[in-house]
């Protein structure tokens, strides 16, 4: 993920491509997120029922929640002002690569993490599956666009295909959000 992370923001940003940084800055939250789960799934105790919310969950899904709101708003405003202004994106072979590796890596992670969650009674490990569950639609609404874009030379293809990811984040942070404030 940090290696992700890492070569889809470069890519990202040479290419002046909202939907290649917003795939990077999804990897960052959820390396972060999983750092936050993995720590309390380590604290946790073994008398603690299984699904139960205790401060730890909460304060897990909390920051999942808001990490994911901050990515919306990254991508409404860099969209906007994009589209607004006239920036083009440029295109991003390394972008198709990275999203193309992206998808096939982690299909099988997200299905491994849900088990887990469910395996665990865990509701922030839950959430944090949902951020493996994001970055698979982000990597191919951000295949899509980056192909539109290279192929046909379609620029605004790149904040559109970042606006279309918005709906499904907004959800994922709200639900987040809403378990982090449950006792």
């Amino acid at each position: 993920m940090l290696v992700e992370g890492g070569v889809a923001l470069a890519a990202g940003l040479a290419a002046r491509s909202i939907v290649l940084t917003a795939f990077g800055f999804d990897s960052l939250v959820e390396i972060v997120t999983a750092a936050v789960v993995l720590r309390r799934l380590l604290q946790r105790s073994p008398d603690e029922s299984r699904g139960s919310l205790g401060p730890g969950e909460r304060g897990a899904s909390r920051l999942v929640g808001w990490a994911l709101w901050a990515l919306v708003a990254y991508i409404v405003i860099s969209a906007a002002a994009s589209l607004l202004l006239g920036f083009h994106a440029r295109p991003s072979p390394v972008g198709v690569a990275l999203t193309l590796a992206s998808l096939a890596i982690m299909l099988p992670l997200w299905r491994w993490r849900l088990r887990l969650a469910d395996a665990l009674g865990s509701p922030a490990l839950r959430a944090d599956a949902a951020c493996s569950a994001i970055c698979i639609y982000l990597a191919a609404i951000a295949l899509v666009g980056l192909v539109l874009n290279q192929l046909l030379g379609w620029w605004w293809a790149d904040p559109l295909a970042a606006l279309l990811f918005v709906w499904w984040v907004q959800g994922e942070a709200r639900e987040a959000l809403e378990a982090g404030a449950s006792p």
